[in-house]
């Protein structure tokens, strides 16, 4: 396994980590290894709006939002 050194890290950014980490039960590394695995692994244009919203707000950042059920509007209109 490789190891890296990140120098210059906002106290800021740390604490942020830490407290991400913390909610997650992980430790801070295993978070930011986490982080930059799935930085690195995504490709390109592979995330649609619906995971993008489910990934800043859904459970795991706290929000549960009970979705109303589709219905059909009104009926759609006739041109004959």
């Amino acid at each position: 396994m490789a190891s890296i050194t990140i120098r210059n890290l906002d106290e800021d950014v740390k604490t942020l980590l830490r407290v991400r980490a913390a909610e997650n039960s992980h430790s801070m590394e295993e978070e930011a290894r986490l982080i930059l695995r799935e930085a690195v692994s995504k490709k390109k244009g592979s995330q649609n709006l619906a995971d993008v919203a489910e990934f800043y707000f859904g459970p795991k950042n706290g929000v549960d939002l009970k979705l109303p059920t589709r219905e059909v509007g009104r009926e759609p209109p006739c041109f004959e």
